[in-house]
């Protein structure tokens, strides 16, 4: 199923390059390929260890930059952010989510809600077809709750 993802993932990605006249490099295809094999948010830093630590491919930064821009224009990438970080994630294939996000401590939670889901597909938007959408929801992890309560008694 996973590798059913990627081959589709590839497709669309060699698709997109040629519509829009860009190489198909070796490296485009090693990021993409390192991304599906990531489940949830990462960011740069957190890619740039995965493609040199568990896949042994070296890449720059800024072509791991560049690379993330195409993937988002290809609609395979999708960027969040959260606070001061942009944090990434796949999109092909992913499943609907809802994001909780820690004021204190930055962590970020991800949770599904049917009911959510289903109040928002059935509502109307007057001259406008939603494709995807995110959520975001701000306040305090218990871990953070707990430390404001034993720092105020």
């Amino acid at each position: 199923m996973e590798e059913d993802i990627r081959d589709k993932a590839k497709q669309i990605l060699t698709e997109y390059l040629q519509k829009n006249g860009h190489r198909k490099t070796p490296e485009r295809y090693a990021i993409l390929d390192t991304i599906y094999t990531i489940k949830g948010h990462f960011d740069i830093d957190e890619l740039y260890y995965h493609m040199a630590e568990k896949e042994k491919f070296r890449v720059s930064r800024a072509t791991l930059y560049n690379t993330i821009i195409l993937l988002i224009d290809a609609g395979l990438v999708i960027k969040h952010q959260f606070g001061n970080t942009s944090q990434y994630e796949r999109s092909y294939n992913n499943e609907t989510h809802h994001h909780m996000i820690c004021t204190s401590c930055g962590k970020v939670s991800e949770f599904e809600d049917e009911a959510l889901k289903q109040v928002i597909a059935q509502t109307r938007m007057k001259g406008f077809h939603a494709q995807h959408y995110s959520l975001y929801i701000y306040g305090l992890c218990s871990k953070c709750m707990g430390a404001r309560r034993k720092k105020s008694k």
